[in-house]
């Protein structure tokens, strides 16, 4: 029997399960797409597999990107948590930093996933110089957690302050609650999160804890059927800092995968724009559900220590960094009080779905407005989910809902729906954008996802992008980063000390034992690797200052005072354009990212074998006040080097690209469709 050689990535979303197939002896790929399955996803993701591949045991390694953790916390159905923490801290997740769901008013109302009853205190406390001052009672931790347990809690977090300079006592408390209650579900803040600042720490820690129960149950199901379908391969998991980990991390972790799928879409579009020629990416992710927008600079994604998945729900931990609004296919058009059109928040998501889909749904979406206006063929709907789409309820609804409220007809309405839609994802790119000090001329759009490429051209004309890229598989490109993800493990600890007294030779220390941690894991991991690389960085500012910079040492440099120094007036630099004099520099945090790069796949792979004959027929679309006749390509068809002018529509299995009036799209040789504005 040959080796398993195929690779599989699988990206887990709102209305679909998209697959990418990697086979490596073969240096082939192909994809799928099927409707995603509630509330079992593990039924779709195994519904993806078997669309291509009928021996389980040919796969090598399954990489999974997934929204589980996601929605578990939007939904908020993660397990009944009960929290033990020191005296007088209960109510740190209710305080929060004093901040509120509506910046102005005076009403707002926010519920922690852990009610205050199961929140209970113990006596106990560690000073910040992790000097044990008062040590734990085995007895009353033990009481505690008989308390919660009789309560109904199914995980546990213990979270006392200070625990980031000394875990003693916290411990010493998790063998108390595993001594009445062997229960796998027991997290502790200084392994979660050993940084200071209580409130991030109590929240990472209590999420962690509130997501591992439904996690775990759905991860472990996921692995069992595999195995039962015969595939012994590694399974894999993609992290919200775009590396992947083991199912056993994962499962103990489940934090990391806050942002898991999207992630993996901005590092695939960042290897394939790099490829392209293009450093500089904002890569655009249109689901069904929402967009997301992501920032590569110089090929790097860009990353950020925390995020609020929701008010009041923060997660400390690396993840690249995204900016999200509520402007998917399948965000709900309406008419506000004020008689202003508005686009989502709210989705008709995969059931009931877009009007179109006949489902029982009366409001107008995204989608519907597209399909209106001609843009996408109600024949050839994109994941097999349905023949056709249903055009008179799509028409009905836009008309029901905005043309009629706002006197216009129904073309007119829906051209406005995907005009406000255009602006918010303008506004969204924007704020990542010229709001942080970067010229968005200097940059190309990789929108991806089942929708982004609809509406890549009116992006290239409302910002002044250089241009748009758009990938091959942009409906499952996120799938397609799963397969590429590099395996990283980030690490963190509070130093907090002056930089001219710190003992830089136990930062040395620390940093080898941290990077020794994340070597163990990559062993452990059963994958092969290119190379290894270790990544050294601190959390710094000058002394008074409340916000830090990230400052990374160069690779193999020595961990020393001058070497430190240098790096952060470097970097406080390029930030703030000039360093400050006279004032002492401090030390907050320790950072070592241990990274195990994957081989990479060759985007030439990607590159359609058309024979030029790709022309499908025409079709009338509207698009600025006006009908106009759009030739109509099959884009799989389309030979490396073809030019063509818009209005044209390029149809494939996972997504439809709408190439406006006055654009022009060239085939380059990876199979990258490059669109931009006629000279």
């Amino acid at each position: 029997m040959s080796a398993p050689r195929v690779i599989v990535g699988v990206d887990v979303g709102g209305t679909f399960t998209d697959v990418f197939f990697l086979d490596e002896a073969a240096g082939t790929t192909a994809i799928a797409k099927v409707p995603t399955t509630k509330p079992d996803q593990s039924a779709g993701f195994l519904d993806g597999i078997r669309a291509e591949v009928s021996d389980f045991a040919s796969i090598a390694t399954v990489v999974h990107g997934t929204t589980v953790a996601t929605n578990a916390l939007l939904e908020k159905n993660g397990a009944r948590t009960g929290i033990i923490t020191t005296a007088g801290f209960r109510d740190v997740l209710e305080m929060r930093r004093r901040d509120r769901p509506r910046t102005w008013g005076l009403w707002g109302q926010f519920s922690p996933v852990v009610p205050r009853d199961l929140r209970l205190e113990v006596a106990e406390r560690t000073l910040a110089d992790g000097t044990r001052h008062t040590e734990i009672d085995p007895a009353e931790v033990a009481e505690a957690a008989r308390t919660l347990r009789a309560r109904g809690v199914e995980a546990v977090a213990i979270v006392f302050i200070n625990a980031y300079a000394n875990p003693a006592n916290e411990q010493a408390a998790l063998a108390a609650v595993k001594a009445v209650w062997p229960n796998e579900y027991v997290v502790t803040s200084h392994e979660i999160l050993p940084e200071i600042r209580e409130f991030e720490r109590t929240s990472t820690t209590t999420l962690n804890a509130y997501l591992q129960p439904p996690i775990a149950t759905y991860l472990r199901r996921l692995e069992d059927a595999l195995r039962a379908e015969a595939c012994d391969g590694d399974v894999l998991i993609v992290q919200s800092n775009g590396g992947v980990m083991t199912l056993e991390t994962a499962c103990q972790r489940p934090i990391r995968t806050a942002l898991s799928g999207p992630a993996a879409g901005v590092i695939a579009s960042a290897h394939i724009a790099e490829k392209a020629g293009f450093p500089n990416v904002i890569t655009c992710d249109m689901g069904g559900t929402s967009f997301d927008v992501s920032l590569v600079v110089d090929g790097a994604s860009t990353l950020t220590a925390q995020a609020a998945v929701d008010f009041g729900m923060v997660v400390r931990t690396p993840m690249i960094e995204m900016t999200t609004i509520g402007a998917g296919g399948g965000s709900i058009a309406w008419v506000d009080r004020g008689g202003l059109l508005q686009i989502g928040p709210e989705s008709a998501g995969s059931d009931p779905g877009p009007a179109c889909y006949g489902a029982g749904n009366a409001r107008p979406t995204v989608t519907d407005a597209n399909l209106v206006l001609g843009r996408i063929n109600p024949a050839r709907p994109i994941g097999g989910k349905l023949a056709a789409l249903d055009m008179a309820a799509a028409q009905a609804a836009i008309m029901a809902e905005v043309g009629t409220p706002l006197g216009l007809d129904v073309m007119a309405a829906a051209d406005a729906i995907v005009r406000v839609a255009n602006a918010r994802m303008a506004g969204a790119i924007r704020l990542v954008s010229i709001e942080r000090g970067h010229n968005p001329t200097d940059f190309v759009a990789m929108p991806f996802g089942g929708g982004g490429a609809l509406h890549a051209g009116a992006l290239i004309k409302d910002i002044g992008l250089k241009a748009a890229v758009v990938p091959m598989y942009p409906g499952v490109i996120s799938a397609l980063g799963c397969t590429i993800a590099d395996m990283r493990h980030d690490f963190i600890q509070t130093l907090n000390g002056m930089l001219d007294t710190i003992d830089t030779d136990a930062i040395a220390d620390k940093a080898a034992e941290l990077a020794a941690a994340g070597d163990r894991l990559l062993d452990e991991a059963r994958v092969a690797f290119a190379g290894r690389e270790t990544i050294v960085a601190f959390d710094m500012s000058y002394v008074g200052q409340t916000h830090t910079v990230d400052v990374t040492l160069p690779a193999g440099a020595a961990i020393d005072r001058a070497t430190i120094a240098a790096a952060f007036e470097a970097r406080y630099r390029a930030v703030f354009a000039k360093p400050l004099t006279g004032i002492a520099i401090r030390i907050l945090n320790l950072r070592v990212s241990v990274i195990g790069r994957r081989d990479k796949l060759d985007p030439r792979l990607l590159a359609p074998v058309g024979d030029g004959d790709a022309r499908l027929g025409e079709r009338d679309i509207w698009s600025d006040g006006a009908w106009h006749g759009a030739v109509i390509y099959d884009r799989t068809r389309l030979p490396v080097g073809t030019e063509i002018a818009g209005p044209a529509l390029f149809e494939q299995a996972d997504t439809t690209v709408f190439l406006d009036p006055g654009l022009h799209a060239r085939i380059d040789v990876f199979g990258n469709m490059i669109i931009t504005e006629l000279d």
